[in-house]
């Protein structure tokens, strides 16, 4: 096993944690002082000035675009001066939300024109991402594109091209888990030997509802007057205008990824953020469309398996993920990572660490002192320790703004100091990559083979 992978056990953890050597950061709802000057010293400028500020435009104003808008003016700092949509309604309703003053357009090359906006929101359907965010980078832009960053596996080079050839912009990806107290707690603890050795992990999404299940409202009034559809289709196959292609884009092929592009990419993002990994090398999934069949393209049904091989930061584990659009429990989800000596389950705001109740056969005292009164040695007398909780949560404190602010606050401050993000474009190809390679297993019904370090599919 790699020196620095995670193969501390978890006995060690406790022994540790009983200590105090591993600091009171570990204990729920705790924070050392070091932990609170941190925290102190990157939020120590709460208001800034009109010439200070951060100006941002939105290119996609449905309904993930106007959450991440309405989250990112929540940051200090930070105005909304423009918005772009294809869609008349939603332009009329950015103004009533977020002022009449701002500046609306169907040509998000207006935007990239405009020399006062700092950085775009861009919420497209998926299809849009790509040449979006390479234009707006080459036009001096910061980005913060909506996950997966890319439409197709192919595209991700591009994105991170561009990236790297205008150093000065910032670039993130919209899967806000990744900013999360959550993800950086589970990070700690499993790089302390929490629970062992890493060598499974799991993930789920529930939905039931209509909308959750994609059938978001048709307005009234869509028509190709209220719509620019051959905008919308430029680069797609071109087709008589159909409003569910439109405001149902999740749903087809053509535009969107289907449920794992939606969602396993989130659990791909933190888990790869959890573990260092830089993703698997072996995909494969199943799945079916069981109950929404209104004419879309892609299942409700998804579940995925995945090989992730040894690295220097970690060792070989499986992964699988599962979407249910037809679970009548409706709302679950979560990321549970499962090692040799307990396991943890993984939100935004939480982080649950269960411990195992059985050890080794070998490391039983009671075993061992009967080998010795067998062998006729002397009993020696095995005090029994005080044991540690079988379940230890660890919460967010009171007043936490959430992971969608901490996932804003991340880019305008790397923004402003020139600094670092959770999710730059070569950790969100490395996520797209196998939810958008999941796709692809499901619709050719084979195994998929990828290099995650070279970034490049393998044909076998």
């Amino acid at each position: 096993m790699p020196e620095n992978s995670n193969r501390n056990s978890r006995r060690g953890f406790i022994t540790k944690l009983a200590k105090g050597v591993v600091g009171a950061s570990l204990l729920p709802n705790i924070l050392t002082a070091a932990d609170k000057q941190r925290s102190l010293l990157t939020r120590v400028k709460e208001k800034y000035s009109a010439n200070d500020q951060i100006q941002i435009a939105l290119i996609g104003a449905g309904g993930m675009g106007t959450s991440d808008t309405n989250t990112a003016i929540t940051v200090p700092g930070v105005k909304l001066i423009a918005a772009c949509d294809l869609y008349d309604g939603r332009l009329a309703d950015a103004k009533k939300k977020w002022g009449s003053d701002i500046y609306t357009t169907r040509d998000y090359r207006e935007i990239l024109e405009r020399k006062d906006v700092d950085a775009v929101i861009i919420a497209t359907p998926d299809f849009w991402h790509k040449d979006i965010s390479v234009a707006a980078m080459n036009k001096g832009k910061s980005v913060y594109c909506e996950k997966p960053m890319v439409h197709d596996i192919t595209e991700g080079p591009a994105v991170v091209d561009a990236q790297q050839r205008n150093g000065k912009v910032v670039f993130q990806v919209g899967s806000q888990g990744m900013s999360s107290l959550g993800n950086e707690k589970a990070k700690q603890l499993l790089k302390d030997g929490a629970i062992g050795k890493l060598n499974y992990a799991e993930g789920f999404w529930a939905r039931m509802s209509p909308f959750g299940a994609w059938q978001y409202p048709i307005p009234a009034d869509a028509s190709t007057k209220t719509v620019d559809w051959d905008a919308y289709l430029a680069h797609a196959p071109k087709r008589e205008f159909d409003p569910l292609r439109f405001f149902r884009w999740r749903n087809y092929k053509d535009y969107g990824t289907g449920v794992s592009g939606d969602l396993f990419v989130h659990l791909f993002s933190s888990l790869h953020f959890v573990t260092g990994s830089i993703g698997p090398e072996k995909i494969m999934a199943t799945g079916g469309l069981r109950y929404w069949k209104d004419g879309r393209e892609v299942p409700d049904i998804m579940l995925g398996m995945f090989d992730y091989p040894e690295t220097e930061i970690h060792p070989a584990f499986n992964l699988s993920l599962r979407v249910n659009f037809v679970d009548g429990t409706g709302g679950t989800n979560y990321l549970r990572m499962v090692g040799s000596e307990g396991s943890m389950t993984v939100e935004w705001d939480k982080v649950t660490l269960y411990r195992n109740k059985a050890y080794a056969a070998t490391d039983d005292p009671l075993l061992q002192s009967k080998k010795d009164v067998d062998s006729g040695k002397q009993y020696v007398y095995e005090r029994k320790d005080m044991l540690p909780p079988e379940k230890m949560e660890y919460a967010a404190e009171e007043g936490y703004k959430g992971a969608h602010f901490d996932h804003f606050y991340n880019l305008f401050t790397a923004m402003r100091t020139g600094g670092k993000v959770h999710e730059d474009a070569l950790f969100g190809y490395r996520a797209a990559a196998p939810a958008l390679l999941c796709n692809d297993s499901y619709f050719q019904n084979r195994i998929m083979q990828w290099d995650p370090k070279n970034l490049k599919t393998i044909n076998k």
